[in-house]
Formats: C-alpha cells, sequence, structure tokens
C-alpha cells in the first residue's frame, strides 16, 4: 500500500503536475504568453487531447460552457483557478457515478504528463498535421500529380496547364469573349 503521506501533498504534487499541463497548453500557439491564461481555443484544446472531451458525455460544446461560465466577465482567457473550476464542473459529466473527488482526480488523471499536439501515442506528427495536406492517396484528379511518391511537392511542373496564361480555367470555352463593356 502507499505510504500515508498527509492527502494534501498528495493533493499538491498531483497539482503541479496538472498545472504543468495547463502552462503548456497555455502557451501553445502563443510564444509570448506566460502560461498563466489559457484562451478557450487552447482550453478546449487541452479537453480534447487529454480526453476530457470524450464527444459523449462531454463535447466541445459542454467545454465551451463551462470555459465561459468559469471566466472572469469580459476575459478571453482563464487562470490556472479557474481552470480547476472548470474541471470541476466537467468532471462529473465525464465521470458520471463517482464522487466529485473522485471524478476530479480521474479527470486529473487524464491531464497529467500530457503535452500539447501528442495526441495518443502518435509521437512523430508532423507540425500542423503536414501528412494529411501530402498524403497523396487522398488527393483526386490533377491534384495528385502534384507531389511525387514520398509527399513532396513537385512545384510548378505537377501544375500540368502551364502554357495556357490566359487567367481563364483550362478548358474556358470563352476564352477571350468577356465583354469589355463592363
Amino acid at each position: 500500500s502507499a505510504p500515508s503521506l498527509p492527502t494534501s501533498f498528495l493533493h499538491s504534487t498531483k497539482m503541479s503536475d496538472v498545472e504543468n499541463v495547463f502552462r503548456k497548453f497555455a502557451m501553445y500557439g502563443d510564444t509570448s504568453a506566460s502560461g498563466n491564461d489559457m484562451t478557450g481555443k487552447n482550453f478546449s484544446k487541452l479537453c480534447k487531447e487529454c480526453g476530457v472531451m470524450d464527444g459523449k458525455a462531454v463535447t466541445s460544446t459542454d467545454v465551451d460552457i463551462v470555459f465561459n461560465k468559469v471566466k472572469t466577465k469580459g476575459a478571453r482567457t482563464i487562470n490556472f483557478a479557474e481552470f480547476q473550476q472548470a474541471m470541476k464542473e466537467l468532471c462529473g459529466k465525464r465521470f458520471k457515478g463517482k464522487s466529485p473527488e473522485e471524478a476530479l482526480q480521474a479527470v486529473y488523471g487524464l491531464i497529467e504528463g500530457k503535452e500539447p499536439g501528442s495526441v495518443g501515442a502518435t509521437k512523430a506528427t508532423k507540425v500542423g498535421g503536414v501528412e494529411r495536406l501530402t498524403d497523396t492517396s487522398k488527393y483526386t484528379g490533377s491534384h495528385k500529380e502534384r507531389f511525387d511518391e514520398s509527399g513532396k511537392g513537385k512545384g510548378l511542373a505537377g501544375r500540368q496547364d502551364l502554357t495556357e496564361n490566359s487567367g481563364y480555367v483550362g478548358a474556358y470555352k470563352g476564352a477571350g469573349t468577356y465583354d469589355q463593356t463592363h
């Protein structure tokens, strides 16, 4: 069994882990951020990536509502205390049937040790989901010519209609017929 530490101690170590995650997400995408305040966008990112928002018990709407409920009126961000308040609101929805204390611990358990951007186990995420854009199997028509097999862009060479430079779409029948009187 665990050594009998005072629960306040357990809580504070747990809190510092959660606070670290809070800070990382609070600073995500904003290099000038202090990490003390979190925007709604980053709050919902944290909830999504840590699994607090599961799309069933807790949806993005729930997360937005709670964010707006806990933040200071007129503010665009929440601080860590307000974040904890938000987690108290969400944990009951996410872990129905648990006591408020257990539900909160469970939510913090989801959050601890997380980093923004690393969803689940896929560690090698290219920044900003590039692989989705360069995955040519998802492309159809002439767009798939724009990348070679490795997903490297071919630049202009991949676009076939180089010669036609009239500003009209490739097969446009009325090129040159635009009425000049307009």
